[in-house]
């Protein structure tokens, strides 16, 4: 974790861009948290927690699988 001001940010965003793949950068303004800049890379598992739920309770999906297959 690294924390930067703005103004910072502002004057070198290329070198914190490219520092971003390998820690998450926190921004501040007038002393105070403004945002985090983090790596594009989705959560997996965050991503499946957001897909429970879509599915109705009727779907079998071992037959959707073997439907898919043949």
């Amino acid at each position: 974790m690294r924390q930067i001001s703005l103004a910072e940010l502002k004057a070198n965003t290329g070198k914190y861009v490219s520092m971003v793949g390998t820690q998450d950068i926190f921004i501040t303004q007038n002393g105070r948290l403004l945002a985090r800049l983090t790596t594009a890379k989705p959560d997996k598992v965050e991503a499946a927690k957001a897909l429970f739920g879509l599915l109705n309770d009727s779907v079998d999906l071992d037959a959707e699988r073997e439907e898919r297959l043949s």
